[in-house]
Order: structure tokens, then C-alpha cells, then sequence
């Protein structure tokens, strides 16, 4: 018995509604790598990567940045599993000492500041695949920001980060990623120690204008004896008798 058509468009309307609600599936109109607001009073911006054996970038979405507001603005990381095509590439890649790039939008890592600045191009990172392979999609990706939160850089590295040609015979391996994620804002440089030096400065004029002899030379010092006895011997000489004796008288 054929089922009514009213319940084949419900049911229809249904399924797309489920796709929709996963950006992957469904961006209702946006491009790829717009901000989308989510159900959470948050945003999401797409994490993208590329893997061809030409070396030649064609980016695809790999997961989403998580964007929540709050007291605490947070970032999460949601991400799609690879499926047996995408596995077998990577391989292929990582055979020929390929390269997997990752890319991310220039936006505010803060919700609440989405509509001040957005979409100024990429940020991208790579490393080798056959890295990635080797981890099993163990990565680590920082996210840099600077001190307004605005993404300024990305990085990604894997655990291990070398490639030692190891197999990997279970594809079953590459499936998930473990992906460790962390923001890091700007570091302050430690600055000049002025304040110690002008202590130091203070301490040793209040030194020199208690000992004031200390800062004079030997002359300056002695200078009245110095004189006193250059006095002392133009005196003496002078009073000497002449040389040789007086005549005689007959």
C-alpha cells in the first residue's frame, strides 16, 4: 500500500532539517568559510585541509571552530571522521612525501565580536603527511590571537612529529582525529629594570655627597701640603751660606 504524499514531504522535510543543522551537510545559502551562528548563542568558523598527491591545495572541510560567549569566551573543536577515500589518499600522499595543510578564516576568537571583523582571508599550516599518518591524526593545533582576539596565526604539529616509515596496515587508524587544541594570546617581554637602575643611580650620589673626599684625586687631596713643602724648601735654600770661606785679614 502506497504511503500518502503528504507523509513522504513531511517525512523529507525532516531528513533535510537533520542535514541542516550540521554546517557540513548544509550552509543555508553561506559560503564555506562564513561565521555561522549556532543554536548555543555561539558561532562556528569552518576548520578546512588538504591532502593532494600533486601538491596542488583544494581545501575541504574538516570540522569547526566553536565560538561561545559568555563571562569566559571559550573555543571547541568539532570534527568529521575521514571516510576510505579520503584514508587512502592521505597514504598515497604521505608514500610520495606529500604535504597536509589546514586553514582557518581571519576572525575574533570571541562571539560577541563577530560583526567588527571578519573574513580577511586565511591562515594555513602544514606538515608532512606521512607525519600525520604516522600519528594517526594525533595533531595539536594553536590558535594565535593578539591582544584584542583577533586570529593572527595557526600552527599544527603531530605526536610523533618525525616520519620513520612506519606502516600503517590498519586503516581503521585514520578514521578519527585526536586532536589537542589550544588558544594563546599575546606574551608580554620583559622590560628594562629601570626603576633598579635609578635606585642604584640614587643610592650612590647620596654615597658620594656623604664622602665628598672619596671622589677627590691625590692632588686635590693633599694639595696644601704639596705646596707647603715646595714653600718649605725654596725657604731652605735660600738660607744656606755660599760655598767656599770668608778672607783673611793681616
Amino acid at each position: 500500500m502506497a504511503r500518502p504524499l503528504a507523509f513522504n514531504i513531511a517525512f523529507l522535510s525532516t531528513v533535510l532539517f537533520v542535514l541542516c543543522t550540521d554546517f557540513v551537510f548544509c550552509n543555508n545559502g553561506r559560503r564555506i568559510g562564513d561565521v555561522m551562528e549556532t543554536e548555543f548563542g555561539g558561532f562556528s568558523v569552518p576548520l578546512e585541509h588538504s591532502f593532494e598527491v600533486d601538491d596542488v591545495a583544494q581545501f575541504r572541510v574538516r570540522g569547526a571552530l566553536v565560538l561561545k560567549a559568555g563571562r569566559e569566551p571559550s573555543v571547541s573543536l568539532t570534527q568529521n571522521q575521514l571516510s576510505e577515500e579520503d584514508r587512502t589518499k592521505l597514504k598515497e600522499v604521505a608514500a610520495v612525501d606529500g604535504l597536509y595543510r589546514i586553514r582557518v578564516p581571519r576572525v575574533f576568537l570571541q562571539a560577541d565580536r563577530q560583526t567588527e571583523r571578519q573574513m580577511e582571508g586565511y591562515l594555513t599550516a602544514f606538515v608532512r603527511a606521512c607525519a600525520m599518518v604516522e600519528s594517526h591524526l594525533s595533531d595539536v593545533i594553536s590558535l594565535h590571537t593578539d591582544v584584542s582576539g583577533y586570529l593572527i596565526g595557526v600552527s599544527i604539529v603531530t605526536f610523533p612529529g618525525a616520519c620513520r616509515g612506519t606502516e600503517v596496515e590498519d586503516e581503521v587508524d585514520l578514521e578519527v582525529f585526536n586532536t589537542t587544541l589550544s588558544v594563546m594570546g599575546p606574551v608580554n617581554a620583559p622590560g628594562p629594570e629601570t626603576t633598579l637602575f635609578l635606585e642604584i643611580m640614587e643610592k650612590e650620589t647620596e654615597k658620594k655627597g656623604k664622602n665628598p673626599q672619596e671622589q677627590k684625586s691625590f692632588f686635590a687631596k693633599y694639595w696644601y701640603l704639596i705646596l707647603g713643602g715646595a714653600i718649605f724648601l725654596m725657604v731652605s735654600s735660600s738660607a744656606q751660606p755660599p760655598a767656599g770661606g770668608g778672607s783673611e785679614q793681616s
